[in-house]
């Protein structure tokens, strides 16, 4: 297995590493919008407080184990676009649960299914191109 793991190409290990800190930082975000919908918070102030909440564990997880590659020098630019892509996959998490919700009349917990995989994918992508990338290597032709 750990063979196999290593075989695989740096941005498949990321991926997988990546779904596994989202994983994580989705069962915070869930449960933090099934509990305040229970207490009658509206689904979209839910949606976002528990959203947020995740973004902390995902960071971490992605600077501690997911990226091997931090070209960003400064942690704290680090953080601010780690946060800002965050806040842009707030946005699409926040219209997305609104469509799901308003339009197609899913609860808010189904809701969050199809949400959370396309920002996930959305996260994934942009901060691996903006925020993780490895440094590139040109091959001279001779």
């Amino acid at each position: 297995m750990i063979r196999l793991w290593r075989r695989l190409p740096e941005g498949l290990r990321e991926l997988a590493l990546y779904g596994l800190a989202s994983a994580l930082a989705l069962g915070l975000d869930w449960g933090v919008l099934l509990a305040l919908t229970a207490l009658s918070v509206n689904y979209l102030v839910a949606s976002g407080v528990g959203f947020t909440s995740g973004i902390a564990v995902t960071y971490r997880l992605s600077i501690c184990v997911v990226f091997r590659h931090r070209p960003v020098a400064d942690r704290r630019r680090e953080l601010l676009g780690f946060i800002g892509v965050g806040l842009a996959g707030l946005i699409l998490t926040q219209g997305l649960m609104a469509l799901w919700v308003e339009v197609l009349r899913m609860t808010p917990g189904l809701a969050k299914i199809p949400t959370a995989g396309i920002v996930f994918l959305f996260n994934f992508t942009v901060r691996r191109a903006l925020l993780f990338r490895a440094p590139r290597t040109d091959v001279a032709a001779s």
